[in-house]
């Protein structure tokens, strides 16, 4: 394809939509070009002289138009033109990482059966190009994690937290003014984000697709300022972390949940609306991912990565799905939390496996112990909606 000129049907003009336009303009791409936008409101004012639509069957009819680019917040609506446009045989780039978490098993059934590319490394780590390096350089059974700071937004309001000693409700306030984080912060600062990038990485990493329900998923918004004492008293800082690991007998365990990190963890100094992702393997031991995760031009440039690979017929090989021994994945796994509560209820709620620390006062109790992932899992719900927070508190 690369004697050829691609031009673009984008849907979406959002931040990273604009992001991407304004990043083509600035290069100058002269094979690449977009031709029609399709947005949901065309009253709203724009900055651009450009060929806006509401309608997708302008694009979708249009003669001209060889490549989709889909840049929307609608995860059902992303997938309508996803699934349209490889079964029109039409290369597809998609940034929308709900609707993959949902659809990406019969996605890339679309992609073999009508020999088509869809593309999405801009959906899982902003400019980090971590699928593509999953695919190319870890293509192989020595990988035994993949970990990290995959959301933007909650992390600038850890940073703000850690290293300004702003409130959790001040940084929140901040990162929204921003425009890191939604007026409904819900998917970043409660980990649903995180979750649908992790579930991308997984399938790449390990071949396997696991559904989001069955992930355990806890994120930072009942975070106070006992919780935040308590991790400075250990040196320690909360970052919001997603955890992929397949274990020594071949079982997969996936989670998102705040982590009490050390300071000699690479993680540690991942600040602001940055992302960190600690690859780790059999021999080569750890290697670290970093860079911006959210924003216009970072993300944009990301998109334009997988345009440009386009133009040279790339295409995700999945090669670890063919695997003939995937790994299983289980919630069957003990691993030390800190776990902070209100009443006796609370506390019943969770059936640790051991308490190795007990701490109660009029106004803060906490213990810390050991527990599975089965038992928080059962219990998530409840987790998110009571006076409690709970992170993951490993040992070094």
């Amino acid at each position: 394809m690369n004697s050829k000129k691609l031009k673009i049907g984008l849907f979406g003009f959002g931040t990273v939509g604009k992001g991407l336009y304004d990043v083509l303009k600035r290069i100058g791409a002269d094979n690449v070009e977009i031709c029609r936008i399709c947005v949901r409101d065309l009253k709203k004012p724009r900055d651009v002289e450009a060929n806006f639509t509401d309608k997708a069957d302008d694009i979708f009819s249009d003669p001209e138009v060889n490549f989709i680019v889909e840049l929307i917040d609608d995860a059902e609506a992303a997938y309508t033109i996803v699934k349209r446009a490889l079964m029109k045989r039409l290369p597809v780039v998609s940034g929308n990482k709900k609707m993959l978490a949902y659809h990406i098993e019969e996605l890339i059934d679309l992609q073999q059966q009508y020999n088509t590319a869809l593309l999405y490394d801009a959906s899982a780590c902003g400019s980090i190009p971590v699928i593509r390096n999953l695919e190319e350089y870890y293509d192989n059974d020595l990988l035994t994690s993949v970990k990290g700071i995959l959301n933007g937004s909650s992390n600038f309001i850890l940073s703000k937290i850690f290293n300004e000693k702003m409130s959790y409700p001040a940084a929140l306030k901040l990162a929204q003014d921003l425009g890191f984080a939604e007026s409904n912060p819900s998917l970043d600062i409660d980990g649903w984000d995180s979750l649908f990038k992790l579930i991308i990485i997984t399938i790449h990493a390990f071949g396997l697709y696991v559904a989001p329900e069955k992930i355990f998923t806890y994120g930072i918004s009942n975070m106070n300022d006992d919780d935040i004492r308590f991790a400075t008293e250990k040196e320690r800082r909360f970052k919001l972390v997603a955890h992929v690991e397949k274990l020594s007998d071949n079982r997969l365990i996936m989670s998102v949940m705040p982590q009490l990190i050390s300071r000699n963890k690479y993680i540690y100094s991942v600040e602001d609306e940055f992302n960190g992702v600690v690859i780790k393997g059999l021999f080569y031991d750890k290697q670290f991912m970093f860079g911006r995760g959210a924003g216009g031009y970072p993300t944009g440039s990301a998109v334009l990565s997988d345009i440009t690979a386009c133009l040279y017929n790339y295409k995700y090989e999945y090669k670890k799905r063919n695997d003939s021994q995937l790994p299983t994945y289980t919630t069957d796994h003990s691993f030390r939390v800190y776990y902070r509560y209100t009443t006796a209820e609370d506390l019943a709620l969770l059936k640790f496996d051991n308490i190795s620390e007990n701490y109660i006062s009029d106004n803060y109790k906490y213990v810390v112990g050991n527990i599975s992932l089965t038992e928080l899992h059962k219990v998530q719900e409840q987790l998110r909606e009571r006076n409690v927070f709970i992170a993951a508190y490993p040992r070094d």
